[in-house]
């Protein structure tokens, strides 16, 4: 079960924005990262940005194969 591929990249920010940014990263129950990336989603779609809705991670168990001949 492979996670969608993502772009790694290093960003700096300020100290402040961090603690603001990871606060509110509590309060949503994510981590910075999802953070971040929703806060950029957010902020694009205000400037008309057209963006594909984000591909999410498969969970639970794969679906079992449908095998007509046995059963």
């Amino acid at each position: 079960m492979a996670s969608p591929p993502r772009k790694a990249f290093p960003l700096r920010l300020d100290p402040a924005l961090y603690a603001a940014i990871e606060r509110a990263a509590a309060g949503d129950l994510r981590s910075v990262n999802a953070e971040v990336e929703c806060l950029l989603r957010e902020a694009l779609v205000r400037r008309g940005v057209k963006l594909a809705p984000p591909e999410r991670a498969r969970r639970g168990r794969p679906p079992k194969e449908n095998d007509d001949d046995q059963g």
